[in-house]
């Protein structure tokens, strides 16, 4: 299994606009952050989880050729607002991506993307999606690939983090009760989110995803969805426990 990060930024992203700030200045590449997103190789399968603002950008910097499905964690736009940019897989491929989500998450997208969604509506050249509904968090599969669906809360937004094999992949949560918790228990790689060092409302913090990571006793954590406020990448890295990195745009894994 290859895990490519396409985007570990928060919803503005990272330079934010206007901002003269130490990390929105940087020179280093690992400072500037697209908007979060992953994409997952296995079994000569391709899969992107969430398909933000920056999500052309990120098929075209990753050279990414196929997609066999695309799977949301949540209807927030800064991890849907691409989703207009299927259609060059659908020309490539010749066939609709099929689209897995929570039924509210299906919801939120027909009213954004209306004209996707409307069956009256045959213009020619809008994306053809395969729609699949996750009425529950049970494991499904993705022809040969298992996908275990982790209900996490984001403020009191449900969200779904997925286990695929040994790698578990969490963003926008501040709060994953026990019993969800145990389906992270003996992965080899967990990516959480902490967006910044101070406390916040719906996202966990960086003490806060440290010791969630170290109670899960994880062996390599990685941190995504990091907002401008949390400081240097370069800074940052050295301040954390073992086994414990920031993620960056375009970092490869392999498992």
């Amino acid at each position: 299994m290859k895990i490519t990060f396409l985007g570990t930024g928060t919803s503005q992203g990272v330079p934010v606009i206007a901002c003269q700030c130490e990390v929105c200045t940087s020179l280093d590449f690992r400072d500037q952050r697209l908007r979060t997103a992953i994409h997952i190789e296995t079994d000569q399968k391709s899969f992107v989880i969430d398909t933000g603002p920056d999500f052309r950008q990120q098929m075209l910097r990753e050279r990414i050729k196929s997609l066999n499905a695309i799977i949301y964690t949540h209807e927030h736009k800064d991890h849907t607002a691409g989703l207009d940019d299927v259609r060059a897989f659908n020309f490539l491929q010749k066939k609709a991506v099929p689209i897995y989500a929570m039924p509210h998450v299906i919801e939120q997208l027909k009213m954004e993307y209306n004209y996707i969604f409307n069956e009256k509506n045959n213009y020619p050249g809008i994306p053809q999606v395969d729609t699949h509904l996750l009425k529950d968090t049970s494991p499904f599969k993705i022809e040969s690939v298992e996908f275990i669906p982790i209900e996490v809360m984001h403020y009191k937004l449900p969200v779904l983090g997925f286990r695929v094999g040994d790698f578990t992949y969490i963003t926008d949560a501040n709060y994953i009760s026990d019993k969800e918790k145990s389906k992270i228990k003996g992965s080899k790689v967990l990516v959480i989110n902490a967006l910044q060092k101070e406390k916040h409302i719906s996202h966990f913090n960086l003490s806060e995803a440290i010791e969630l990571a170290q109670e899960l006793g994880v062996n390599q954590t990685y941190f995504t969805h990091i907002s401008h406020k949390m400081g240097r990448h370069a800074h940052v890295e050295k301040e954390l426990p073992d086994g414990i990195s920031l993620a960056h745009d375009g970092l490869t894994i392999t498992l």
